[in-house]
């Protein structure tokens, strides 16, 4: 009896230890979790409140539940109530919540799976506020340009006060005696929300920047600024340019003539038109002279020929009025045989001017240039007797006024008082050591 007892200790004791061995290998494997999908995300929140809604699935799992943790050191989590559905041989888990803007900042979630033994998931999300934006500093320039005409507008979007870069800004625009803006271009905010791009302004209004709500930011408006298109200048031409003359010896002087004409082909007089030269084989126009035109729009200027080249006349405009060009004239400089050499310096009379323009009948004119003669290839001032010549409008001659001195630098002052209007110049007839010269004209309106 003892050897059956003994031979059922030994087999309770193998059964024991066969259960002890088997019992690792019968044991349920933990539930399986997916990690929590947020959406939207992040949640934004504008006027209204906003609902998330969140997701995950398990694997043999018979319950699950899903906590959030609000910002900042909160220790108890808010729960939130999930609804399962089947997912294939999955769990799908699925629960919302609402936010408004006081629950901004970021939570942290927990979701738990339920079943023979617990897994975890854990993750966060931010809920924000959207962000106001505003368009800063914006304008348009000029304030006034010609149909047509090219404007700079410019801005800065800022969020929450700061630089808002990386966005789309739209500029509209609002035509005068209509009451609604357009879309001209959409242009991009750099780093620090600035932006700027050049249009053009083809009638009266006002511009203004706009910038359109996204998923993350309110929308803005800038304020306008008016831009006013006026209408096109008058145009004007030059006719009958004329440099003669054709050929002329190096060193000669030519001279220019042409008449300056505005709307209506009427001549514009007191306007200043430049004389310019371009050397053969050249490609650049240079100021040489110039004059103002009479009352009829005609000019005269002269000037020395060193070079073969084009002679034209410029108008640079006048407020209304459009400048012009007129046809170029080709002069053919010769070297002649050198002439023996001269027993007399060569003189030039610059910087000739008659002032105020326009001058009261019976108030003093004044005249000032200056006098230089050429000595070794430098120009010096030389003092010596110079003549006040005047040419009424409407005349073609040029009659004597008065004589004045130069000083020893050159310089000539002298006054009369005006009665007419017209042309001044000064002449310099030489000596006995120079030859003479003329200064250019100056025409002077002379009112009652």
């Amino acid at each position: 009896m003892s050897q059956r007892i003994r031979a059922v200790a030994v087999a309770l004791a193998m059964g024991a230890g066969a259960l002890a061995l088997a019992s690792p290998a019968s044991a349920a494997a933990a539930p399986s979790i997916s990690d929590v999908d947020v959406s939207p995300s992040p949640v934004v929140v504008f006027d209204n409140s906003v609902t998330a809604t969140f997701s995950f699935t398990t694997k043999g799992a018979g319950k699950a539940e899903l906590q959030l943790r609000a910002p900042g050191d909160v220790s108890v989590p808010t729960p939130v109530e999930l609804k399962p559905a089947p997912h294939g041989e999955w769990t799908k888990w699925t629960g919302t919540k609402t936010f408004d803007a006081g629950n901004a900042g970021r939570w942290n979630i927990l979701a738990i799976a339920h079943g023979d033994g617990e897994s975890s998931s854990r993750g966060s999300f931010e809920v924000k506020k959207a962000l106001d934006t505003k368009i800063a500093n914006f304008g348009a320039t000029p304030d006034l340009v010609p149909k047509g005409g090219t404007i700079r507008v410019s801005g800065r979007l800022l969020a929450e006060g700061k630089g808002y870069g990386g966005q789309q800004v739209t500029i509209t625009f609002r035509e005068r005696g209509t009451d609604a803006y357009r879309h001209i271009v959409k242009i991009g905010t750099g780093g620090s929300g600035w932006f700027s791009t050049h249009v053009k302004a083809e009638a009266t209004g006002w511009w203004r920047a706009e910038f359109d709500k996204t998923s993350t930011a309110r929308g803005s408006v800038s304020d306008s600024d008016r831009v006013d298109v006026k209408a096109g200048d008058r145009p004007s031409r030059i006719v009958g340019f004329d440099a003669s003359p054709e050929p002329v010896d190096k060193g000669d002087r030519l001279q220019f003539t042409g008449t300056l004409q505005g709307r209506g082909w009427d001549g514009l007089s007191g306007e200043r038109v430049t004389i310019q030269f371009k050397a053969h084989n050249s490609s650049r126009w240079e100021n040489v002279t110039s004059d103002v035109t009479g009352r009829d729009g005609r000019f005269w200027a002269g000037a020395r020929a060193y070079a073969s080249g084009w002679w034209r006349a410029v108008y640079a405009g006048a407020p209304g009025i459009d400048g012009s060009v007129s046809n170029t004239d080709w002069v053919r400089v010769e070297s002649p045989t050198p002439p023996p050499p001269p027993s007399k310096a060569d003189t030039r009379l610059i910087k000739f001017n008659a002032y105020p323009e326009p001058v009261k009948r019976g108030k003093h004119l004044k005249f000032k240039g200056v006098l230089q003669v050429e000595d070794g290839g430098a120009w010096e001032g030389y003092g010596a007797k110079v003549r006040l010549y005047f040419k009424p409008a409407g005349s073609s001659k040029y009659r004597y006024v008065k004589t004045t001195w130069s000083t020893d630098s050159g310089k000539i002052y002298t006054k009369v008082k005006a009665s007419k209007s017209g042309r001044w110049r000064f002449v310099f007839n030489g000596d006995s050591d120079t030859y003479g010269d003329t200064s250019s004209s100056d025409y002077v309106r002379v009112k009652r």
